[in-house]
């Protein structure tokens, strides 16, 4: 067995080990679409190899050479499902396929040109080239933050894709047919470039793909289920990144925290149900409110903070106020027609040598002067030197 041979053989263990890993993860998360092309991608892959190796034992190896192409060829366009899948790109099917069967045909025909022809070389590497090409673009169009890394080899390989013609050439060329093709130094060269690509491109996309399933894994282990905002945990770990980043930009940083007015009365009277979606009504107002540089969250039974990055006192209280007021013009559900529901909210904003903890107790102070108040109005802690809770604008406190 010959080098090039050898490097076959590892190309053809590694391409069903990635397999095997990428149809780990469509198993884990089986709404991940981008993991099952990228295993049915690995899975032409060893295809493609196991033919390749098998090309000397062909008489005639016109239509195993045709073959092999297509087969690669249809592997990096699965790679290309993937990735779109993965970026939430409308992946290209049908224009890739008409490619497919076109290059496929093309490759076919210069069979007949002379093995060293230049037009031979680049009919059969070309059409990897701009797939790869095809990968890029995915990548660039999607609406998703981009991973440049990943860009930056898939433009590498559809480079050394290119050069390929170029490089036999330098080399001595591909063998004077296509049995021979294993034993020539350019085969070594080939199939190592292509196993420096080809790896680096399935670390990558594993890699992608594994910081999604533990972002998300993250995501929903602080998400609250009902309210469908962050839960306690997950919200004091976005907003002590919030403050940070407020403080390092030197801006203001505001924090409102919400207690639903009667909530058990609402349940002792009409049922958890629709004390349920009394919480999911006020929720939503707070994400409809809520830009996208605020951190929402519901931090207790009928309780609910959110972060004002950018946000200073005065506007903290209007945005409380404006809650306020709309939360009491919802119909909720299950409940009356004649039914009010309110809000009681306590307004902070972050001084200067203060923290997480000290803001949010202030805030939760503002929040039982309302309650003591009468409750349905907003209050506002003035500082950390005295506390002071002036009367709402509006409410019944």
């Amino acid at each position: 067995m010959g080098s090039a041979d050898f490097i076959l053989v590892i190309n053809l263990l590694v391409a069903g080990l990635l397999a095997a890993a990428f149809a780990a993860i469509a198993v884990h998360d089986v709404g991940r679409v981008s993991a099952r092309w990228l295993a049915f991608g690995y899975l032409l892959g060893m295809a493609y190899f196991a033919i390749e190796f098998s090309i000397p034992a062909f008489a005639d190896a016109r239509l195993p050479v045709v073959m092999a192409f297509a087969v690669f060829l249809g592997a990096t366009i699965a790679f290309n499902g993937g990735l779109a899948h993965k970026y939430g790109v409308t992946p290209p099917w049908a224009p890739m396929l008409v490619f497919l069967a076109v290059a496929s045909a093309a490759v076919y025909l210069v069979q007949d040109l002379p093995r060293y022809s230049l037009t031979r070389m680049l009919a059969y590497q070309l059409p990897y080239a701009a797939m790869q090409c095809t990968a890029l673009g995915i990548v660039l169009s999607s609406r998703q933050r981009l991973d440049h890394l990943l860009m930056l080899v898939l433009a590498a390989s559809a480079l050394q894709f290119a050069s390929k013609p170029f490089i036999a050439g330098a080399l001595g060329g591909w063998g004077a047919n296509p049995q021979s093709y294993v034993q020539t130094g350019y085969a070594l060269v080939s199939q190592s470039l292509g196993t420096v690509f080809g790896l680096a491109l399935a670390l990558l996309a594993l890699a992608i793909l594994v910081r999604d399933v533990l972002a998300e894994a993250m995501s929903k282990s602080e998400t609250d289920t009902l309210s469908r905002l962050l839960n306690r945990g997950g919200f004091e770990r976005h907003a002590e990144l919030a403050l940070r980043d407020a403080v390092r930009r030197g801006v203001p940083v505001a924090l409102v925290i919400a207690d639903l007015d009667h909530f058990k009365r609402i349940n002792d009277s009409y049922g958890h149900a629709c004390g349920d979606r009394v919480i999911e009504t006020f929720a939503g107002l707070l994400r409809e409110a809520a830009a996208e540089h605020h951190v929402a969250g519901r931090i207790g039974g009928e309780e609910f903070a959110i972060i004002l990055p950018g946000t200073n006192l005065a506007a903290a209280r209007l945005f409380a106020e404006g809650a306020r007021s709309a939360f009491g013009g919802l119909p909720i559900e299950g409940l009356p027609a004649d039914h009010r529901c309110s809000a009681s909210f306590g307004v902070a904003e972050l001084a200067t040598d203060e923290d997480f903890p000290d803001l949010l107790r202030r805030a939760d102070e503002a929040l039982y002067a309302a309650k003591n108040a009468g409750r349905d109005c907003v209050r506002v802690s003035l500082g950390t030197a005295r506390r002071q809770f002036p009367a709402a604008v509006s409410g019944r406190g």
